[in-house]
This record gives structure tokens, C-alpha cells and sequence, in this order.
């Protein structure tokens, strides 16, 4: 059985920072598309970054470019996003998500149609 954990979410002021961690246990193969997506108040649910396991590609959110960082850690399963200068429009429940490699144009989907998902993380950021 596949799962995902989120940990990390806490309540910050403006320009504080966060690291999120995502861990993967029971995915048995070594490529997929992984990703970071958040869910605003009232708002639909949104691409943070995805990460291609093959070719190391990540794609990140307009909104978040310059700010926040993800990274993979192969021998530990874990996928983690490093978030700088936050902001209260950063303020959501961040998800984690995983399935099989697949490329939608050279790159993994961007859309919320992952097949794994954990369990979310709140991020609250305060003026």
C-alpha cells in the first residue's frame, strides 16, 4: 500500500520560511512524477512544483519561482520543499502527490490527477 506523509506545516509571519518534508513508503518503482500542490481557502487546488524522477526536471508555479525549492532524497523517499519568503497567499493545506512516470509535452502533468496523495500539511502565513 502506497503512502504519502506530509510533516512541516506550522504558522509564520510574513517572509519567515518553512521546509516541508514528504515521505513515500510501499512504491515499488523508481520512476514517477512527484509533486508539491497546495489548497487555498475557498480556491481550487494548485500545482506547486512536479519533479520527474528520470531526468531530474522540476516545474515550478509562477507564483512560488525564486522562493521556494524541491528536492529529492532517492534513498530516503522523501521530497521535500524548502519555502522562502512567504507570504499570506501562501497560507493552505499543501499536499503531497506521486504516481507512475508518465509526460504530458516533455513534462510531468501539472494538473491534480495523481493517483497518490497524502494527507496534507497546514501552512499559515500571518502579516
Amino acid at each position: 500500500q502506497v503512502q504519502l506523509v506530509e510533516s512541516g506545516g506550522d504558522s509564520v509571519q510574513a517572509g519567515g520560511s518553512l521546509t516541508l518534508s514528504c515521505a513515500v513508503s510501499g512504491y515499488k518503482y523508481t520512476r514517477y512524477c512527484m509533486g508539491w500542490f497546495r489548497q487555498a481557502p475557498g480556491k481550487e487546488r494548485e500545482r506547486i512544483v512536479v519533479v520527474d524522477s528520470d531526468t531530474g526536471t522540476t516545474s515550478y508555479a509562477d507564483s512560488v519561482k525564486g522562493r521556494f525549492t524541491a528536492s529529492k532524497d532517492n534513498a530516503k523517499a522523501t521530497l521535500a520543499l524548502q519555502m522562502n519568503s512567504l507570504t499570506p497567499e501562501d497560507t493552505g493545506m499543501y499536499y503531497c502527490a506521486l504516481e507512475a512516470l508518465r509526460r504530458i509535452r516533455g513534462r510531468c502533468p501539472e494538473n491534480d490527477e495523481y493517483k497518490y496523495w497524502g494527507q496534507g500539511t497546514q501552512v499559515t502565513v500571518s502579516s
